[in-house]
């Protein structure tokens, strides 16, 4: 599989990535001997220096459990169904929310999600993640909206290929 050289709509995924510990997304900037330096997605768009035993998950490799065909369905293809349904922002307030407003808007999204091993806590981490990337990343679903079935079918091949995170 040839890879791109330069990153376009949901190749973007595989620059951000969730600190556990840390708030937020981080932009991966470059490796460095003590770990990786980030860039916070937000105002302040601080760096800082991330430890090598950090857990670090990049979205590229995230999926959401399934019970179809499917075991998981990557988030990238989660992200444009967002997009669609919701536009630019999720106004669910994922604070106030009750765990059945959560799964009633997975639900919206990807029906076939496994509801014994995808929580409300997920749920909230996804809608998070989506309005931090429409808002810091708006080239992510730009791009997004105009790739072919054949570019997001390779997208799929790639996760699969690749180890994954899933929620």
């Amino acid at each position: 599989m040839s890879e791109k050289v330069e990153s376009t709509g949901m190749d973007l995924l595989k620059e951000i990535a969730n600190v556990s510990g840390k708030g937020g997304l981080f932009r991966i900037l470059k490796p460095s001997r003590a770990g990786v330096i980030v860039e916070s997605l937000d105002e302040k768009r601080e760096k800082s220096l991330i430890g090598p035993t950090a857990r670090v998950s990049v979205l590229k490799d995230v999926s959401i459990f399934t019970e179809g065909e499917e075991e998981s369905v990557p988030l990238a293809d989660v992200f444009l169904k967002i997009k669609e349904v919701h536009g630019e922002q999720v106004a669910l307030q994922i604070k106030s929310s009750s765990d059945k407003d959560l799964i009633e808007f997975l639900n919206e999204i990807l029906p076939d999600f496994d509801r014994s091993r995808v929580y409300g806590s997920d749920i909230k981490k996804v809608i998070t993640w989506y309005n931090l990337l429409a808002k810091y990343v708006p080239e992510l679903f730009v791009a997004g909206e105009s790739a072919g079935a054949e570019e997001v079918e390779e997208a799929t091949v790639e996760a699969v290929e690749t180890p994954k995170t899933e929620i």
